[in-house]
């Protein structure tokens, strides 16, 4: 197999990516030395959980066309609910953990029902569920930050799910977590009904209909979909972070999908993949990561990171006038 076809096969997106992804690592382990530590790869990862959930998730609104800035918000609102319940009504862990993730899955069916039934813009009914989630956290909580169990405490152990600590030593053992949601949700959109239909949909929405395609049901499963994983990415926050503050998550939904779009998802949906997504949270991640330990200010970062996300967009304009063409 010559260099065309392993190209061909791969993807030129994902070759692109992965290209930029070992660049980055190369150069901030060669600015700064400390880069290159144990403590810099955990942080990495604190990172990636919850933007990687999120990514995936969101994924599937894009390829249909449409978005869901929701997650963002969602995420925090999503783990203050669930740890409010644990830490002050004394809920058991696994059910605050069970309720953030059926809140993200009935915020998801909202989301859908609005774009699908109710034939609003994405943009606009995802954006009202990100104002009116970041208000139910704060209600959920009562205004005030909520430490889910940590150290020696009981329920403690949902921390261990995400980073374990074996003889003084910290493992990320939540890479294993990410890497089966990227294996299953890939198998789902490329070897499943649901997949491809979804993808149909983002192609040719008309088209779709005219196919037999239930595109109400799947678009709905679509944002359902991206619920279930905001909800997962709010259990993931929880287990990197002491304490959940109400107001925070503002932002998080545009590393999410700018994840998605440096990896390869089409902004006007009907192409992507999910191993593409990961890559991008890889980028976004090691981006937040790295640009610290080159003492850049953090509106440089902000500044590369949109510079960045203008390169994929017109990187994915490219290839779409060529597939036109």
């Amino acid at each position: 197999m010559n260099n065309n076809s392993i190209i061909k096969k791969i993807g030129m997106q994902k070759v692109i990516t992965l290209g930029i992804l070992l660049l980055l690592l190369i150069f901030f382990s060669l600015a700064n030395p400390t880069f290159r530590k144990y403590t810099t790869f955990l942080s990495l990862m604190g990172y990636t959980y919850y933007i990687a959930f999120m990514a995936i998730g969101v994924t599937f609104p894009l390829l249909t066309g449409g978005v869901d800035l929701s997650v963002g918000t969602g995420l925090i609102c999503y783990a203050l609910a669930g740890g409010y319940l644990v830490v002050y009504k004394g809920w058991p862990v696994w059910l605050g953990l069970l309720i953030a993730v059926l809140f993200g899955v009935v915020i998801g069916l909202f989301n859908g029902f609005a774009v699908a039934v109710l034939d609003l813009p994405p943009f606009l009914a995802t954006l009202c569920t990100c104002m009116i989630t970041r208000g139910l956290g704060s209600i959920c909580s009562n205004g005030t930050g909520v430490p889910w169990p940590n150290g020696s405490a009981e329920g403690a152990w949902f921390r261990n799910l995400f980073r374990l600590k074996v003889g003084g030593v910290s493992i990320p053992i939540g890479i294993i977590w990410v890497v089966l949601a990227v294996v299953i949700m890939s198998i789902v959109l490329n070897h499943t009904r649901t997949g491809r239909y979804v993808l149909s949909i983002g192609s040719n929405k008309e088209a779709a209909k005219l196919c037999g395609i239930n595109v109400v049901r799947y678009q709905i499963t679509a944002y359902v979909i991206s619920g279930f994983f905001a909800g997962l990415a709010g259990i993931a926050f929880a287990a990197s972070f002491a304490t959940i503050q109400p107001g925070l998550g503002a932002g998080f939904e545009l590393d999410a999908i700018g994840a998605a779009i440096i990896g390869g998802v089409s902004t006007a949906g009907g192409y992507g993949t999910v191993t593409g997504t990961i890559l991008g949270v890889l980028i976004m991640s090691l981006l937040k990561t790295g640009l610290p330990y080159i003492d850049l200010q953090a509106n440089w970062q902000q500044i590369i990171i949109g510079i960045v996300l203008i390169v994929a967009v017109m990187i994915d304009i490219i290839r779409s006038r060529r597939v036109s063409a």
